[in-house]
């Protein structure tokens, strides 16, 4: 029986840790930045020290902490670990050493599954990496370090994943935000930060949650989804996806609404798709997940205050400095606050084709949600007169919704169509109308309403040609 088996069964025949003692983990806290190699010096820093009471008894967590532990003591601090396939390499090798040098004997197995959760806990974010890896899924909660859960399919499970404490997490925490600047500790205890791939990831760490660090990575497909897969999944029609593609060209503004979890930005990124090559864009974000195919693309990403409480720029500050930037479109990821009044002012003042999103449950409360967004610019404007902002910037609402089995979906497309009074009137292009469920599926179609927008004569002049069979005008409805 290998040695790896006898450890993980409490038998006797462990190896001494050998070497001096090894510093006691450093407590995360917030990171200047900084590139590969003082990513990797942070990782020495923070080696762990393995709690072994005796030579004779351990455990498996034992024996990993000692390998990993003596592998980062040899790994030289000023190495490039974004070659991650060269370094795997070097640290497979150190591996070998240590594992001959110690008379560790493992089973080809064992030893392949003890490299590479050592290689995770380098090169990648640990426990979490294989999940990270599998495409199928969208996102992953981890609640403290014994419950992680995943989401696939619109549906959430629990996974047989755990991380070995409270310490283990954070320092997974600190590996993401760290190279982003970012900092999260008991003056900061939460932050949004993102993946290298654009995956979008938000941490909670005590003493505002009480069940330990919470770390909630919302996953991007490697390949950004197209409008063709869209229409695959049914989340969107044909017809209302050539709809939204002439309102692009046309450089009609548009407003994406939903919950969370909706598919707000996937949409957002497929009709950024539609965006001619040869037009400049500049998108803004807390932190930046657009994944834009044109190469005209200034990307702007929000930035905290540092531990001073200086240093802050916001959505608001990047909305006004991208109108100096000769922007022929404007994306802001997601408005939240005063940056809405600078935006709708943007769309208002010859910066046409602009795109944003917006949390609402419907396109009413998305205008709704507007207006009150516009009020905490801190300006003391009438509602009538941000009504009227709203009416002559905004075009359309597609407004997003995840159903009841898991699917997103969009569920209308809305044209602003002006005022009557002090009411903001709209119409609906497309609805989607729910015919039943079949096991545990919705079942339903983004059906047109037989109106045509009042823009029309903005599409035609951009020049796409939009059949009226689009609208559900002139042929029998499908059922």
């Amino acid at each position: 029986m290998s040695l790896l088996k006898r450890i993980e069964q409490g038998q006797a025949g462990g190896q001494s840790g050998g070497g001096a003692s090894l510093p006691p983990p450093q407590p995360s806290g917030g990171q200047s930045g900084g590139g590969d190699s003082s990513r990797l010096a942070s990782l020495q820093a923070r080696r762990v020290s393995a709690p072994i009471t005796s030579p004779q008894a351990g455990t498996y967590f034992d024996l990993k902490t000692r390998v990993q532990n003596k592998l980062l003591a040899e790994i030289d601090p000023s190495m490039d670990i974004s070659k991650t396939e060269e370094v795997k390499r070097t640290i497979q090798d150190l591996f070998e050493q240590i594992l001959a040098g110690e008379n560790i004997v493992l089973s080809r197995p064992e030893r392949a599954r003890l490299f590479e959760q050592i290689a995770a806990e380098i090169l990648g974010l640990g426990p979490l990496q294989t999940l990270v890896e599998d495409d199928t899924i969208t996102e992953i909660m981890v609640n403290g370090p014994k419950n992680v859960y995943i989401e696939r399919k619109g549906k959430i499970h629990r996974v047989p994943v755990t991380f070995e404490n409270n310490d283990h997490v954070m320092r997974v925490i600190d590996r993401i935000v760290a190279p982003l600047g970012r900092r999260i500790d008991e003056s900061s205890p939460y932050v949004d930060a993102r993946l290298p791939d654009g995956s979008r990831v938000n941490a909670v760490i005590p003493p505002i949650s009480l069940v330990g660090p919470v770390l909630t990575i919302r996953k991007f497909s490697r390949n950004p989804i197209s409008v063709e897969q869209l229409v695959q999944f049914g989340s969107i029609t044909q017809e209302a996806t050539q709809f939204l593609k002439a309102c692009v060209e046309a450089r009609l503004n548009i407003i994406i609404s939903g919950g969370t979890g909706s598919g707000k930005t996937t949409l957002l990124n497929v009709l950024s798709g539609f965006i001619p090559a040869d037009e400049r864009i500049i998108t803004i974000e807390n932190a930046a997940e657009l994944q834009l195919r044109q190469e005209h693309v200034v990307t702007l990403e929000s930035r905290p205050p540092n531990i001073e409480g200086r240093g802050e720029i916001t959505i608001r500050d990047l909305v006004i400095n991208s109108l100096r930037m000769r922007p022929e479109r404007i994306i802001v990821g997601e408005c939240r606050g005063g940056e809405t009044l600078d935006m709708l002012q943007a769309m208002n003042t010859g910066h046409d084709g602009s795109m944003t999103t917006a949390h609402a449950n419907s396109p009413r409360d998305a205008i709704s949600r507007v207006e009150t967004m516009c009020l905490m610019a801190g300006m003391e404007l009438p509602v009538r007169a941000i009504r009227e902002q709203i009416s002559s910037a905004v075009d359309v609402i597609c407004q997003q919704e995840r159903m009841r089995d898991g699917t997103r979906k969009v569920v209308s497309v809305t044209e602003i169509s002006g005022m009557e009074g002090d009411v903001i009137t709209m119409t609906d292009i497309f609805v989607f109308e729910q015919t039943g469920v079949e096991n545990g599926q919705v079942i339903g179609r983004l059906r047109p309403t037989g109106l045509r927008p009042k823009f029309m004569d903005k599409i035609e002049a951009a020049g796409p040609h939009l059949p009226p069979s689009i609208f559900g005008i002139g042929e029998r409805r499908r059922y």
